[in-house]
């Protein structure tokens, strides 16, 4: 059943009744002075709606929640449990050191190297090898 106000002009308050909707224009008793109360508009409102099947409240923002915290969007692809890629952005990758990069340098030029001697010696590379880039 509906919940429907009422005005009591003898008291000048307003209360709340729930009523069958074939009953609603019809005068209510004021619980306070026992005399009718005429029907009248809603004073207050609340309303929701559903979005991707969850209730939301209306004005929506459009926004969502995670873990109690404000997302633009929901997880949409894989994630860690427990975090949401706006929140907990992935790490970037760890920066190498000089001892690597000079490690690399030395295996380019290895390889180089080894290249040169190959089509010097007649014999060809397969294509897609690490012996030369």
């Amino acid at each position: 059943m509906p919940l429907y106000e009422y005005y009591c002009q003898h008291c000048n308050g307003i209360f709340e009744a729930l009523r069958p909707m074939r009953e609603a224009s019809e005068p209510f008793p004021c619980p306070l002075c026992d005399r009718d109360g005429q029907r009248i508009m809603p004073t207050s409102f609340a309303a929701f709606t559903f979005r991707e099947g969850y209730p939301r409240r209306i004005p929506d923002k459009g926004t969502y929640w995670h873990l109690g915290k404000e997302v633009k969007r929901p997880i949409s692809g894989p994630a860690r449990v427990g975090e949401h890629p706006e929140l907990n952005p992935p790490r970037p990758p760890a920066r190498k050191s000089r001892g690597e990069v000079e490690v690399e340098r030395d295996k380019a030029q290895l390889r180089r190297k080894e290249g040169k001697k190959m089509l010097d010696s007649g014999v060809r590379p397969i294509k897609g090898s690490p012996t030369i880039r």
